[in-house]
């Protein structure tokens, strides 16, 4: 389980630090291949936090469909992770997440 972060999502937002890092990647026989190649691939990632989740058109708040702890999976986002406490997250919208591990 990840350490508790003082930062919390607005809205239907995740907090999501991955447990595998994304980039090029070495094979044993020293071949380097790059980000692009893998663009496709899931990421697995352990939520951190998760926001309030949406207001629906009556006013009412529409709850989020993941919870922390749970390991997700999803693509991985055009934007750079954010580095707090020296370990990198990325913030998501809950639409961005493929799968949750139950």
């Amino acid at each position: 389980m990840a350490k508790k972060l003082s930062y919390m999502p607005l809205g239907e937002r995740v907090l999501v630090k991955p447990t595998e890092k994304a980039g090029e990647k070495k094979l044993a026989s020293g071949i380097i291949i790059p980000e692009s190649v893998d663009k496709e691939k899931l990421l697995t990632g352990e939520v951190v936090a998760v926001g309030p989740g949406r207001m629906s058109e009556a006013g009412s708040r529409i709850p989020m469909e993941v919870a922390e702890g749970e390991v997700v999976l999803f693509k991985k986002p055009w934007d750079e992770p954010l580095k707090i406490d020296g370990e990198e997250y990325f913030v998501l919208n809950q639409s961005d997440i493929s799968l949750i591990k139950r």
